[in-house]
């Protein structure tokens, strides 16, 4: 089918370079207020459209899929995370779905980092008193964090991002430990001066800073939960830029509120924007609106991947992001 003539709706807005080159190749319909979708919406739009360009906010389950019209044939996911999109109900109905992976793993990186300087060295709180004016001058012991080298940083999910936040942690005179589901290559684990864990338990007791990178799936629902977050030390700091649903926020707020855990550094949330009011206010976390990937270079070459995916697949090829059932 001739590019011009698939009709592709988008669920949000897009960065503006990014909209008007899918007006110049596609017949596309775009959400110009940004208002987000709801399901009717998203059925209406499914019902019509040869091609769905969704976002993380847009839960494409069982239900709505059955819902989609016989044009629909690929889902072109505005994002590298697709636990959103039921995968092997559209590939049952004959929908291809592709992602955005890889352009931003540097910007993710560089936010992990930022967070584990920042919970440790009590930035928020600095900027809190500087914010208020409560600031009453320099003090030898006021807002003494911790230094960060020479301390041991545990990585959960050593994929692109993983291995990007131990580079970086490694120039910051961090340990580097890592678990994994399989063991890196013996030069790549060189490379990184990481250390392999086969249990994450034992690797939860001996760290100092935890940083999550990992999907959502069924098993890594919970994956931190009360009974690990108990085996970490009160010291311990807790970063996460990956899924909110990897941690049991519930019980990482009770003992963050404790004191048996130093602190938090969350990019995500279990609950989605719906953050637990128990977080909020607390010294020792760091909350952001799940920011981590939002770099104008990054949204723009997510733009440009959506778009050669969909370019590919109108050429009569399959999308070079395609989600394969090996992925799931």
């Amino acid at each position: 089918m001739p590019a011009k003539a698939l009709k592709v709706i988008v669920t949000r807005r897009l960065p503006e370079p990014v909209e008007t080159r899918m007006n110049e190749l596609f017949d596309v319909e775009l959400n110009v207020n940004d208002t987000p979708m709801d399901r009717e919406a998203l059925a209406d739009a499914m019902a019509r459209a040869d091609v769905l360009v969704p976002t993380l906010g847009d839960r494409i389950d069982q239900g709505l899929l059955a819902q989609a019209g016989d044009k629909l044939r690929l889902i072109a996911n505005y994002g590298a995370g697709f636990d959103h999109i039921d995968v092997q109900t559209a590939l049952q109905r004959g929908v291809m779905v592709s992602n955005t992976p890889g352009v931003l793993t540097d910007d993710t990186a560089d936010m992990t980092m930022a967070m584990i300087l920042s919970v440790p060295r009590r930035l928020r709180e600095g900027n809190l008193q500087m914010q208020k004016g409560t600031w009453e001058g320099w003090s030898p012991t006021a807002l003494m964090g911790h230094r960060i080298g020479g301390k041991r940083l545990g990585i959960l999910g050593m994929g692109r991002i993983g291995q990007a936040v131990a580079s970086r942690a490694r120039a910051f005179g961090l340990q580097v430990h890592y678990h994994n589901r399989r063991q890196l290559h013996p030069d790549t684990e060189s490379a990184l001066e990481a250390t392999y864990w086969e249990s994450f338990d034992q690797m939860l007791a001996r760290i100092d800073i935890l940083s999550i990178h990992v999907p959502h799936t069924p098993s890594t629902f919970h994956l931190l939960n009360a009974r690990r977050l108990k085996l970490m030390k009160p010291s311990a700091f807790v970063v996460n830029t990956a899924r909110g649903e990897v941690i049991d926020e519930n019980a990482l707020t009770r003992m963050l509120r404790a004191g048996e855990i130093a602190g938090a550094g969350l990019d995500v949330f279990e609950n989605g924007n719906d953050v637990n009011p128990r977080l909020r206010g607390l010294d020792n976390v760091l909350l952001l609106p799940h920011m981590s990937s939002a770099t104008v270079e990054g949204r723009l070459d997510m733009g440009e991947k959506v778009i050669i995916n969909i370019k590919t697949y109108a050429d009569g090829h399959r999308p070079p992001d395609q989600v394969v059932p090996a992925m799931l």
